[in-house]
């Protein structure tokens, strides 16, 4: 027969403890909290779009180019007015009728042009090529005519630079390479055979006559610029001269531009990083702190597990730590009470029920009736006892829920104790206290709270006072308005309360009941009870003696001061209706 596993209460503790140590050192285990991690992805979000967005810079970028193109028209006007003026030829020839008419045309003589092109060439620093107005090539600056035929020159590649910035360059011309960051921008390709076809420009410059530029990228990813304009000679086309330079200096001024950008991310990225760990730090670590305090002190064993104090912080983190501290403390308060509570619920049942017990075990032995007769009255009263006693602890067990629940609405003590006075009065047995009410003129006394335990409170107090008066005696019931707190005092001429127990009587099951009282009428819980109700309501009870002339006690007095409600400016002063509360009392 196989052993079952029964899951016992200590066992599901100890599982709890363990499943909690062990998020804890997966916890510590991490270099870096999630809320850590969520912080620095935020913070880091504007400097990397910042850096990433200034790799662009469009228009700083556009305004370059266009100022090299404009140089570059320029360069190529200049350059068009001198083949024009110096290059240019004229053909005679007859119209073939008789008789015949000479006929002139211009057209651009190649030596002279070349040597032209190539000298204005090397002055500027940039590649000419000139095209007769049928679109042929007529001169290139990088070709040369000698014996042995055309040579094309050629720009000898930088020097490679093994530099920092140098390899910084070079990352940045493959990336620019790679992303081509001008999308519109189109191809150069150089064929063999040029002719003015292949770039529209000229195209434009030889039909229309105006002037064109143009941007193209390379297959290294670099730009080549260009500009053609006419080569007139008395406003007759006769070619077009195109300009191209690279744009080196334009992408070495964009990268600066942008390493100098790239520089200010990385700093600003770094401070973002440190100042994200240190608010990460600042926050992230001491909720771990109160997080795994609060673990421990659910999962462990008795007091020895405090949560840190970080109220010197004086923040949101210092107002959470002290708010766990004082929600930690009235938790260990309020289980204190609750087995005090069980404690003194069990020691009072025990009595009755001690009673009840030899009671009924005596009446099994004797045969005398009247001797049964006046067991069965100690039984009956026990059992009476008992009843109250259920009924008073069922109604102290149900107060701490009812208060935390309900909703607080204005409550006009001077009808409530006016009401409760009234019913007192009506009393007809013999020797009942006569109750005196004194309430200001035309001030009902509101006060925020719940109407039917305010009313159980000065019941309690007006009950315990009439049953420690004297036949015949006075009970004086009195309230004030003092600034922002309304003031309740009942007073009696009875015995007075023991000296050093004027606390002691709003304890939980105190009883000091007048001489040849009947045992066992109150639980003793009405006091403590309307203690816990006025401090529910945010005011304070307080019992005392009062002294007579002589000094000698003249009776208790019983003081509840309440807040008044702010909202009461009006003073009503209508009080026609009775109190449910206290009308059903």
């Amino acid at each position: 027969m196989s052993d079952i596993a029964i899951r016992t209460p200590d066992s599901e503790a100890e599982g709890r403890r363990a499943r909690a140590e062990r998020r804890m050192r997966r916890r510590r285990r991490q270099w870096m909290s999630p809320l850590t991690r969520r912080i620095l992805a935020v913070n880091l979000v504007a400097p990397a779009l910042l850096a990433v967005g200034m790799l662009y810079l469009d228009q700083y970028e556009e305004a370059l180019v266009a100022g090299e193109l404009q140089a570059l028209r320029t360069q190529a006007e200049l350059i068009a007015a001198a083949v024009g003026e110096g290059a240019v030829e004229a053909q005679i020839y007859g119209t073939g009728t008789l008789p015949l008419v000479p006929m002139a045309t211009h057209s651009i003589r190649p030596d002279t042009a070349r040597q032209m092109v190539r000298r204005l060439a090397d002055l500027g620093g940039i590649r000419v090529r000139l095209f007769d107005h049928n679109g042929l090539m007529v001169a290139d600056s990088r070709l040369l005519v000698g014996q042995g035929g055309q040579v094309q020159v050629s720009d000898l590649p930088p020097v490679e630079d093994t530099s920092l910035m140098g390899q910084l360059r070079s990352a940045y011309d493959w990336l620019r390479g790679s992303i081509a960051f001008r999308r519109d921008v189109q191809p150069y390709i150089e064929r063999p055979e040029q002719t003015a076809a292949d770039y529209d420009e000229v195209v434009g410059a030889l039909e229309v006559g105006d002037a064109g530029s143009s941007v193209r990228r390379r297959r290294d990813g670099s730009m080549l610029l260009s500009a053609a304009v006419p080569v007139q000679h008395y406003r007759q086309v006769v070619g077009a001269v195109m300009v191209s330079k690279s744009a080196d200096d334009v992408d070495r001024s964009v990268f600066e531009v942008r390493l100098a950008v790239l520089k200010l991310s990385a700093v600003t990225l770094g401070a973002t990083v440190l100042l994200s760990l240190y608010l990460a730090a600042a926050i992230a670590r001491p909720l771990t702190r109160l997080a795994l305090a609060a673990e421990r002190v659910r999962t462990g064993h008795g007091r020895a597990q405090a949560i840190p104090d970080l109220s010197s912080r004086r923040d949101e983190i210092g107002d959470l730590s002290a708010s766990l501290r004082e929600m930690t403390e009235t938790l260990w308060h309020r289980m204190d009470a609750i087995e005090a509570f069980a404690a003194d619920v069990a020691h009072e049942i025990k009595n009755p029920l001690t009673s009840l017990r030899s009671a009924v075990e005596t009446t099994t032995r004797i045969k005398d009736p009247e001797q049964q007769r006046r067991l069965m009255a100690v039984i009956l009263d026990d059992v009476q006892r008992m009843n109250r006693l259920i009924s008073d602890i069922s109604d102290a067990s149900r107060l701490d829920a009812e208060l935390s629940r309900a909703e607080a609405e204005p409550v006009a003590l001077g009808v409530l104790l006016e009401t409760l006075v009234t019913i007192h009065n009506a009393s007809d047995a013999d020797g009942a206290p006569r109750f005196v009410l004194s309430l200001p003129d035309g001030d009902d006394l509101v006060v925020p709270g719940l109407e039917g335990r305010l009313a159980q409170v000065f019941r309690n107090l007006m009950g315990n006072a009439a049953s420690f008066s004297p036949p015949g005696g006075t009970v004086t019931v009195s309230a004030v308005r003092d600034d922002t707190v309304v003031r309740v005092t009942v007073e009696d001429q009875g015995p007075g309360i023991p000296s050093g127990k004027e606390r002691d009587i709003f304890n939980r099951f105190y009883t000091q009941r007048p001489a040849g009282e009947k045992f066992g009428t109150h639980s003793g819980l009405g006091l403590s009870i309307s203690k816990q109700i006025v401090e529910a309501h945010r005011g304070a009870i307080r019992a005392e003696n009062r002294k007579a002339d002589d000094g000698s006690v003249a009776g208790a007095r019983f003081v509840v001061t309440l807040p008044a409600d702010p909202a009461d400016d009006s003073r009503r002063s209508s009080r026609g209706s009775l109190s449910r509360a206290a009308a059903g009392a």
